[in-house]
């Protein structure tokens, strides 16, 4: 099994020229990969890879093999996942990428049922806002928005993301709440800078009607995290336009009340994605089928839209 990991080591780093992407399909840290590598070389008796401090390149010996040991490697790990299987049952890692806030809040509680049903499967999952790349970056699925769909990868949609407008209790006993979208201009908001523009968000709600306004209340603060922006409401620092994954539960406890009940904006959709083909593993398809089937048997789609609240 060791040996197994050295070439594994060898396999991904030269499939992505790196050893820090390596490392993150690996789930590793860069030295260990490297360390790995250099001790398959010492076991080998060649050099597998030309370095420098900004390139990593195969040898002659190297793509030799690579040709040889990467397809056998695929077969050995296939094997080692089915014979880890627990009377025909998915078993192994699984890896996931999730956006924090909603992952921690609406992901995460699903694992009681999850590995009660599943207990030989193992997650292994990151709480990142970047966008990830689900096959470069060994993924085996992740949940999110907006990522770029490449060859092979397909989205299931689990709800649409509704963005309203939000102020604690107290702010708006002191200040007042807004009767039009226009009078969000005159009041002091928690601002959003999105992380891959570095813009603050402009928002565009909509009523039921089909009516637009384009709003953007006077950034008091500026932040990048939602889950910052939701306490900075609670604490009664001005306005924000939160989604409803990250408003709902102060929503309900009374901790934010909503402003503008008829207006909303829609941000895009919420989805799982996961590389569509024939070969998925057992542990794969068990995550996405329990995910899509809690979404629909609990309507949680409905339960964050805005128009349910």
């Amino acid at each position: 099994m060791e040996s197994l990991s050295r070439i594994a080591c060898f396999v991904r780093s030269a499939e992505s020229s790196s050893f820090s992407a390596a490392a993150r399909k690996l789930g590793l840290s860069p030295a260990a990969v490297s360390k790995s590598v250099a001790k398959l070389e010492s076991e080998l008796g060649v050099r597998l890879f030309q370095r420098t401090t900004r390139s990593l390149t195969l040898t002659e010996d190297g793509a030799r093999f690579l040709r040889d040991a990467g397809g056998g490697l695929a077969t050995l790990e296939a094997a080692v996942a089915n014979l880890a299987s627990h009377a025909g049952q998915p078993a192994g890692t699984l890896k996931v990428s999730l956006s924090p806030g909603f992952g921690r809040a609406w992901i995460v509680p699903l694992l009681v049922g999850f590995l009660r049903r599943y207990p030989a499967v193992v997650p292994d999952w990151r709480f990142d806002n970047r966008a990830v790349d689900l096959v470069a970056d060994g993924f085996d699925a992740a949940i999110g928005g907006g990522l770029e769909l490449s060859p092979g990868v397909v989205a299931r949609e689990l709800a649409r993301v509704h963005v309203v407008a939000v102020a604690s209790p107290a702010y708006v006993g002191r200040v007042g709440a807004p009767k039009t979208p226009s009078e969000l201009a005159r009041h002091e908001g928690v601002a959003m800078r999105s992380a891959e523009s570095g813009r603050l968000r402009v928002w565009t709600l909509r009523d039921r009607e089909g009516h637009e306004a384009t709003v953007e209340p006077k950034a008091r603060l500026i932040f990048d995290d939602p889950e910052a922006i939701a306490e900075a409401a609670r604490l009664g620092l001005g306005v924000a336009l939160l989604a409803l994954p990250h408003a709902l539960a102060d929503l309900k406890s009374g901790a934010l009340v909503r402003l503008l009940p008829r207006w909303h904006a829609d941000a895009g959709p919420i989805s799982l994605y996961f590389a569509g083909h024939r070969g998925m593993p057992p542990k794969t398809r068990a995550f996405v089928d329990f995910v899509v089937e809690h979404f629909r048997r609990h309507g949680l789609a409905k339960r964050l839209s805005a128009g349910a609240r």
